[in-house]
């Protein structure tokens, strides 16, 4: 992962840890169902970016250098590796 994308994950990953906090303050203050609902898609939201960002990041590096590889046994590695990722979305 080059430094930029790993810095940006991380702080993203911060952020998230932030409201899951906060949803879990929201739980113990007796807040309001549905306001906690929405705090908690914000959180799956975020991780959902999050997820995505890390993937393109994948696909760019080592899936991209691995499918041009000609060692046969690793470019069928990554496929079933990213195969296996869509199977549990």
């Amino acid at each position: 992962m080059n430094p930029a994308s790993k810095k940006k994950g991380l702080a993203a990953l911060k952020r998230a840890e932030g409201q899951v906090r906060g949803v879990a303050k929201m739980v113990e203050d007796d807040r309001y169902c549905i306001d906690i609902v929405t705090q908690i898609e914000a959180v799956r939201a975020a991780l959902a970016r999050v997820e995505g960002d890390l993937l393109r990041q994948h696909l760019h590096h080592c899936v991209h250098e691995a499918l041009g590889s000609k060692d046969g046994a690793r470019r069928e590695r990554v496929i079933e590796e990213l195969v296996g990722v869509f199977r549990r979305s």
